[in-house]
């Protein structure tokens, strides 16, 4: 999604060559995403984007903060097993119920459109592509970039709590985040990328940063990457021994828009998660935050705004069932 004062600035500056070379690469890329396809339901249930599109509109009219919930339920999804929807399964041993994923959120979100789907088409839309979709969407309604989803995903059958230990952690350094994003194969750059898109967007818990704050050197020490402004913010909202379930925006001053900020404030030592400030740590990760973080106006949030959709689309990809893999799921809390 690019505004019309971006685009002045682009083409004022003379780098009209550069974004039409990316919107050629755009529509190379976007059709096709191995066995996946853009449109795939397009015969078999035409109004299958319209009908997710509209649960989550709806969700979103309620609640905005139910985007970043969406769009993170897809990350989970698909960094365990793959893009199969098994994170929606329910069960005291399901992906749902691990540690790891306390906090995720927007279920019933999916479940609407699924029963939606169902009434329209039975049988045909998968719990994974309607995860996929919800996600893009959810995306766009927070004044982020919209692209073509490759769809044709089915539904795992498996889901087990004990796997959900690849899932990236706030605890992690650059090399445990590198090792899990490779596993995926995603690289460095879709690592900056995807982290500061799914944190740009939301909140956190007071729970899963406070021991930056306090101990973060078991000396009573504040972890020293954090800026000093910043640190007395971030003890004002989370105090010490206070309500550690008490929420605080991801993204400082900019939580409800998808935009590039993100980038500003990991530069700047204002990033609220470890493994987002760590991205700073790296030569090579902070090579790649600062390209992003850069100070022409408009061009760099439409550079965020493609490379976010091409890697959503690569990590969408991942592991998907196809073909006779996997199956429909009739509800998306259970296996048939």
């Amino acid at each position: 999604m690019l505004c019309f004062t971006s685009m002045k600035m682009v083409s004022s500056l003379g780098l009209v060559p550069l974004m039409i070379a990316l919107v050629a690469s755009w529509s190379s890329t976007a059709v096709v995403h191995g066995q996946l396809k853009n449109g795939f339901y397009s015969s078999s249930c035409p109004k299958a984007e319209a009908i997710v599109r509209s649960a989550v509109e709806s969700a979103f009219k309620d609640d905005p903060s139910i985007a970043p919930g969406l769009l993170r339920l897809h990350f989970h999804d698909c960094f365990v097993q793959g893009c199969d929807g098994s994170v929606l399964i329910s069960g005291s041993n399901a992906e749902r119920s691990a540690p790891q994923n306390l906090g995720i959120r927007g279920f019933e979100v999916i479940d609407a459109a699924k029963a939606q789907l169902e009434a329209s088409c039975p049988g045909v839309v998968s719990c994974a592509d309607i995860l996929a979709l919800a996600a893009r969407d959810s995306v766009d309604l927070s004044n982020g970039p919209s692209w073509a989803v490759p769809t044709g995903r089915r539904d795992g059958r498996v889901s087990s709590a004990s796997q959900a230990a690849v899932l990236p952690s706030p605890l992690d350094s650059i090399a445990a985040q590198r090792q899990k994003f490779a596993a995926k194969g995603l690289d460095d750059h879709d690592l900056v990328t995807l982290a500061a898109g799914a944190h740009t967007i939301g909140q956190t818990e007071c729970r899963f940063m406070s021991y930056r704050l306090y101990n973060f050197t078991a000396t009573g020490n504040a972890d020293p990457t954090i800026s000093q402004s910043f640190l007395a913010q971030l003890q004002t909202l989370c105090p010490r021994n206070g309500n550690g379930l008490k929420k605080i925006p991801l993204d400082r001053d900019s939580h409800g828009n998808f935009d590039t900020s993100f980038f500003k404030n990991v530069k700047a030592g204002n990033g609220v998660l470890e493994s987002d400030q760590r991205l700073w740590d790296d030569a090579n990760t902070r090579r790649i935050v600062e390209n992003y973080a850069g100070t022409i106006r408009g061009l760099f949030g439409f550079r965020f705004d493609f490379e976010f959709s091409k890697a959503m689309i690569k990590m969408s990809g991942v592991e998907v069932k196809t073909g006779r893999d996997g199956e429909i799921r009739k509800v998306c809390s259970r296996a048939n």
